[in-house]
């Protein structure tokens, strides 16, 4: 049976990888190609993104799909919600209004993440328990890093597919290439979970509701919700309003948005993650993450001092000076934040803990973005103005990022740190 469960760890590897892949059709280098062929605006192109934050409320459903076995219920719903979004890619292809096609896309967007969702927690409870607890930091670090190589070479890749057919004035074509990809990359990620094996998950005391609802109850599940929370209003402050900054306000080269800054981040955050992973499991994940939303605060501050007005130049410095940064803070954060519930929460409410504490921060960090979506559009309106002061938009919420991401720091080393120490 080891034999089974090395070869599932493997193709869990693969699947991540592939999943990665899929994703970056949808992040905030690639998603403003689509949102402005269909004559989105930058603030609605912000919350949109920030939708990915509000699917994870749905997470809390897959607390209500009874049964020990996780892989049918996941595997079916990793095919619809990737199917979603290859047809997502051919919206701008259908002889609609801009107004329907609008809200196609947005009802398609909001269902494919519910699905995803849905599914998430089942999946990764079902991957993880192959994985020993003593080696979680060093896995998930490898995974990340196949994850981050096959990323780069494909952002590079699909920036020159968009720039090369932007130039010739038929960017349908690559949305359609896109969804072909796509398509292709939905084959190979159902077959890797299909040919994995699957251990028998620990009975539940409490089925549905009751567990929503004794998961919430549980102390060391709210002190990582916390985490959670404050970590996603830092990040979904500023990150989702970033590409079109980028895209509209600098109008910087595809290859440097969609193929340079991912590659660049995505190096540094293979680098970090080697070093990371083995830090987490020598010492702690809180202790790890704490460092890792140090560098965040960096990051973002980095873009406080972003701007068109300083020219061109300093936007190709500052945004690859905040993609190594961020890249660095995400190689720890992205596998800590799973881990954390994994450290805190019983086992047979690590599914529950993981639904909860992403669903209540998703919440939280949709609601962020939603907020800081009207000051965007009014500093614009504005002629970049606040209060008086010369300001561009997403120099103004990356303030908010960086103090979120310090007082994140601050709360991990005050509650989970010290928590640790004492046990």
């Amino acid at each position: 049976m080891e034999k089974a469960y090395k070869r599932s760890r493997v193709l869990y590897i693969i699947e991540a990888a592939l999943e990665y892949l899929i994703s970056i059709f949808f992040a905030q280098e690639l998603l403003p190609e689509l949102t402005k062929s269909l004559g989105i605006s930058d603030a609605t192109t912000g919350v949109i993104s920030a939708i990915i934050s509000l699917g994870c409320v749905f997470q809390l459903a897959s607390m209500l799909l009874r049964g020990n076995r996780a892989k049918p219920v996941v595997l079916v719903l990793s095919i619809l919600n990737q199917t979603v979004f290859m047809l997502l890619y051919l919206i701008p292809l259908f002889n609609f209004g801009k107004n329907t096609k609008i809200v196609l896309f947005i009802v398609g967007f909001l269902f494919a993440y519910l699905i995803y969702y849905i599914a998430h927690p089942k999946k990764m409870n079902w991957f993880m328990s192959l994985i020993d607890d003593g080696q979680r930091g060093k896995f998930t670090s490898k995974k990340e890093i196949v994850s981050l190589i096959s990323g780069m070479g494909f952002s590079f890749l699909m920036s020159w597919v968009v720039g090369y057919f932007s130039q010739r004035g038929e960017t349908e074509k690559a949305f359609v290439i896109f969804a072909i990809t796509m398509f292709f990359l939905m084959v190979g990620h159902s077959l890797t979970m299909i040919f994995s094996c699957e251990k028998e998950a620990p009975a539940s005391k409490s089925h549905g509701f009751g567990e929503i609802f004794s998961t919430f109850k549980e102390k060391s599940v709210i002190l990582v919700a916390i985490v959670f929370i404050i970590w996603y209003i830092a990040t979904n402050s500023t990150k989702p309003f970033l590409g079109t900054y980028m895209k509209n306000n600098f109008e910087l080269a595809h290859w440097f948005r969609i193929g340079f800054l991912p590659a660049i981040s995505a190096v540094a955050r293979i680098a970090a993650s080697i070093i990371l992973g083995i830090y987490a499991d020598k010492k702690s994940f809180s202790k790890m993450v704490s460092i890792c939303f140090g560098i965040a605060s960096l990051s973002f501050l980095a873009i406080v001092f972003t701007s068109p007005s300083f020219g061109s130049a300093n936007g190709y410095i500052m945004f690859t000076l905040h993609y190594i940064l961020y890249g660095i803070a995400m190689g720890g954060i992205n596998s800590s934040l799973t881990n954390l519930c994994y450290d805190y929460a019983p086992v047979e409410k690590r599914v529950g803990a993981l639904a909860v504490t992403q669903a209540v921060s998703g919440v939280i960090g949709f609601l962020t973005t939603l907020a800081f979506s009207p000051l965007v559009d009014k500093i614009q309106a504005n002629g970049n103005k606040l209060f008086g002061i010369n300001i561009y938009a997403q120099e103004a919420v990356a303030i908010v990022g960086t103090l979120f991401s310090c007082l994140a720091m601050a709360y991990v080393l005050i509650f989970l740190v010290k928590r640790k120490k004492s046990e």
